[in-house]
């Protein structure tokens, strides 16, 4: 993203900014799979929701997919398209509604496809598998750890009579490449390959980050083709950061420098509000025009502007002293943001808005307040 054209923009803070032709390519990359392959990629609203931009991304992927009622009205109302519906395990006040809302069902067991079967509508059945391998390295997003809850593992159903279900699906991955996803395969054709054969789709879930620069498409359209010719099965994708990745930054300010042994620039923003990945991966977002400590001459702490203690972005060194009302923007912040984002501690949402590279121009779309906060309460 241009950083010089973000810096100048006078934009009140925080603000997401999501650049549409950045989402228009990453969806470029996206329907190129698709072509090539013939299988249908999703949104993964979890990871992106941003509706404004449904109309451009809808124009190059094959639907949503959403993880229950809320994320189901959203894509049915919004999106347009194939709504394809998973729960570890459905509300049953909520699921008359989700299957008139859906495409495609997949259910986390054995005793919820069985609850709800009869009542499913004549929707695309389907039921996730937990192939017991992942190369998730941090144990939170990690859907194959021991003891999880996602998925049935293949122990699980041996013996038992799958007639009716349409297709198995999986999800073991996040940011990771296609030479992962060969692993993958090759555990899930171990563990479930004799059900393949009786069945109409296989979904390969999300985590696959198809559009970043160093990944080998081509090997994923042949694991594509590979399992799509010898199964005759349709092959789903629902990734959800890759429809965003690079394609939005985080604008803050800074309030006020303080010092306890080193210098602390105190944001407008927060990790703990705004970009919980932040400390729940944890990880340490990039800055334009920052270094690591001790690359520039000067290094601060940038925190958040709440009260928890820990709520602290990282350590970073910039050309210049910082001071109060400077501007900082965070790269790679429009997926798995707005969708977490909360207003703890009374800290205000940050607007949302896109830029339009074509005619230079920001469009606020939403803007955040007091009854926002509200609203969440009672």
């Amino acid at each position: 993203m241009d950083d010089q054209r973000f810096s100048r923009l006078d934009l009140k803070t925080p603000v997401y900014l999501v650049e549409r032709e950045r989402i228009e390519a990453n969806c470029r990359v996206l329907a190129g799979v698709s072509a090539r392959t013939g299988c249908k990629i999703l949104l993964a609203l979890k990871g992106f929701a941003m509706f404004s931009l449904f109309p451009l991304i809808g124009e190059y992927l094959d639907g949503v997919c959403a993880s229950g009622l809320l994320e189901a009205k959203l894509g049915r109302e919004k999106f347009g398209k194939q709504v394809h519906t998973f729960s570890p395990a459905f509300r049953d006040e909520e699921f008359d509604e989700i299957v008139g809302l859906s495409d495609h069902l997949v259910f986390n067991s054995l005793s919820q496809w069985r609850k709800y079967r009869d009542r499913a509508g004549g929707r695309q059945i389907g039921l996730r598998v937990n192939p017991e391998y992942s190369e998730v390295a941090t144990p939170l997003y990690n859907p194959c750890a021991p003891g999880s809850r996602l998925g049935i593992r293949a122990a699980d159903l041996e013996g038992h009579d799958l007639a009716g279900i349409d297709g198995l699906h999986f999800h073991v991955m996040c940011e990771q490449g296609a030479d992962t996803l060969e692993r993958v395969l090759d555990h899930v054709e171990e563990k479930f390959g004799y059900l393949l054969p009786g069945m109409k789709w296989l979904n390969f879930g999300g985590g696959h980050h198809i559009t970043r620069p160093d990944y080998d498409v081509d090997l994923l359209c042949r694991l594509i083709e590979r399992f799509r010719d010898r199964y005759d099965l349709e092959i789903y994708l629902e990734p959800g950061e890759a429809v965003a990745l690079n394609a939005g930054v985080l604008i803050a300010s800074v309030l006020d420098i303080v010092n306890n042994k080193i210098n602390i620039a105190i944001l407008d923003t927060s990790a703990e509000a705004h970009m919980p990945d932040v400390l729940a991966m944890p990880y340490r977002p990039e800055v334009i025009g920052a270094g690591k400590p001790g690359e520039h001459p000067h290094t601060y702490r940038l925190a958040g502007n709440t009260c928890l203690a820990g709520d602290v972005i990282g350590d970073y060194s910039f050309p210049e002293p910082l001071k109060p009302g400077d501007r900082l923007i965070f790269t790679d912040m429009a997926h798995y943001t707005m969708v977490k984002n909360t207003t703890f501690n009374g800290i205000n949402l940050p607007a949302i808005a896109i830029y339009d590279k074509r005619s230079d121009s920001v469009e606020i779309v939403r803007e955040f307040g007091y009854p926002d906060f509200k609203s969440r309460l009672s």
